[in-house]
């Protein structure tokens, strides 16, 4: 298989972005479908305890996958400028010091995740009633997290490559495996013991696994430009150059993904003192949020793959244009997700928590406070994929440490002794406020355009007048 020539670096950008995103957004949505299908087995068969459990451990397992997310997010990037600059060869070795280096640091935090579980659990003050369910799905997901790596890993590096339609197929395959098996593990059929919040687990590990090697065999088959073959293996090694690049880049990536997570559990620690109902209520409605989030997720990561063909293949006249067309595009999809949420929020809600529920009150109740703010969530997720793709990446670290750590945190503690719970979720849109204010004014000075990835592929700023970092 060649390598797509001109994908995302030609024809009409808003055409592009959306044939490209819409992949990625199906990706993203069936990946928490599976997610919440799961979470409706676990909360509405398992009770409340197991739900919020699944809730604690969910976090701790996003905190780690942010902790090689940055790696695989730089490995996405020099693919699409070595690809946009129709350098092969260089493609391929900066996917082999990727891959090389990743496999082994995700056995490293799998291990070391799977040994410190409780102590974790009981860092994040997981109730009492939750910790040992907690505990059982952590621990088998652990094992389960070098294979979700190296997938993760795949999928960011096909995108990079223009091809979100193949880990869009292979997604379909490993979230088909997931639902299926999930009531057959909790349950026990046959042969199959019963294994409860386990079970579901369990069927994670197996789907993941199957749907990896299955994409794997596809590779090959398919001849694909990306792959390593038996007599290339010493791709696997890591060069210095490359390697030092993608950490250099990456950890302030994988950082980003570290201070969400890591403020998530923060937060989460202060809705776990309201009790297992207001945990219930908190888990159920971020199920939704997952949701609202999508377009914004997928549009920020085509914009990113886009800019770095892009800017390898010196179109700088292009890149402001992505940026205004990601920016329309998120307000016109999640847009009309909040207003889809406003007008069902308890019918949406009853999915995870039953219509019977007591927490379906308070998950009513938060969602009004919080949902309007993922639009503006979105614009800045948008101006990070653009400015990222150049190189750019402390600047959305510290706006995230700003309006995350030094901004939502201090508010929601600051305040719930006299708001109780709401000022927990006040602190989410009064942070997203901040993060769009200092993201816009960085964007429309440009000077992310300076940045560069490649180690000898400075950003032309003279190269384009129309990259000007305008927004609409």
């Amino acid at each position: 298989m060649t390598p797509p020539r001109g994908a995302l670096t030609e024809g009409p950008i808003v055409r592009t972005l959306l044939l490209f995103s819409l992949p990625i957004l199906g990706a993203n949505v069936l990946q928490s479908l599976n997610a919440s299908v799961n979470a409706i087995w676990v909360g509405h068969f398992l009770g409340e305890s197991a739900f919020a459990a699944t809730s604690n451990a969910n976090l701790i397992l996003f905190f780690l996958l942010g902790v090689v997310f940055g790696v695989g997010m730089a490995t996405t990037i020099m693919v699409g400028q070595t690809l946009g600059a129709h350098d092969v060869p260089e493609a391929r070795r900066v996917v082999g010091t990727g891959l090389g280096f990743f496999v082994v640091l995700s056995v490293l935090v799998a291990l070391g995740g799977f040994v410190a579980t409780p102590l974790m659990l009981r860092a994040m003050g997981t109730p009492h009633d939750a910790l040992p369910f907690a505990t059982d799905y952590l621990r088998i997901i652990f094992v389960a997290l070098p294979a979700m790596y190296l997938y993760t890993f795949l999928m960011m590096t096909l995108r990079g490559a223009g091809d979100s339609r193949t880990p869009f197929a292979f997604m379909l395959v490993s979230v088909v495996l997931d639902v299926a098996l999930n009531p057959l593990f909790i349950f026990g059929l046959g042969p199959v013991p019963a294994m409860g919040i386990a079970g579901s687990a369990v069927a994670t590990l197996i789907a993941q696994v199957v749907s990896l090697l299955a994409l794997i065999a596809w590779l090959y088959h398919r001849k694909h430009f990306l792959c390593i073959h038996r007599h290339e293996l010493r791709l696997l090694i890591p060069e210095p150059v490359l390697l030092r690049q993608l950490v250099m880049k990456g950890l302030p990536m994988g950082a980003q993904m570290i201070v969400i997570s890591s403020s998530a559990i923060i937060m989460m620690s202060l809705v776990n003192r309201h009790g297992s109902q207001t945990t219930a209520a908190y888990g159920a409605a971020a199920q939704l949020w997952t949701y609202i989030q999508m377009p914004a997720l997928a549009i920020g990561s085509a914009v990113s793959s886009m800019v770095a063909q892009n800017v390898g293949a010196k179109r700088w006249d292009r890149v402001a244009g992505i940026g205004r067309a990601g920016v329309l595009t998120n307000f016109t999809l999640t847009g009309t997700l909040v207003l889809v949420i406003y007008l069902f929020n308890r019918a949406a809600l009853a999915l995870f928590l039953g219509e019977d529920s007591s927490a379906i009150g308070i998950a009513q109740h938060l969602n009004h406070i919080v949902v309007w703010s993922f639009l503006l969530f979105g614009v800045t997720f948008v101006m990070f994929g653009v400015v990222r793709a150049t190189g750019a990446v402390m600047l959305p670290l510290i706006v995230l440490v700003i309006s995350m750590w030094l901004v939502r945190y201090p508010f929601a503690a600051l305040l719930e002794p006299r708001w109780g719970a709401d000022a927990i979720w006040w602190s989410f849109p009064v942070g997203s406020l901040v993060s769009i204010a200092i993201t816009t004014v960085y964007y429309r000075r440009g000077s992310w355009k300076k940045a560069h990835m490649l180690p000898a592929t400075p950003a032309s700023v003279g190269a384009s007048p129309a990259g000007d970092g305008s927004l609409p």
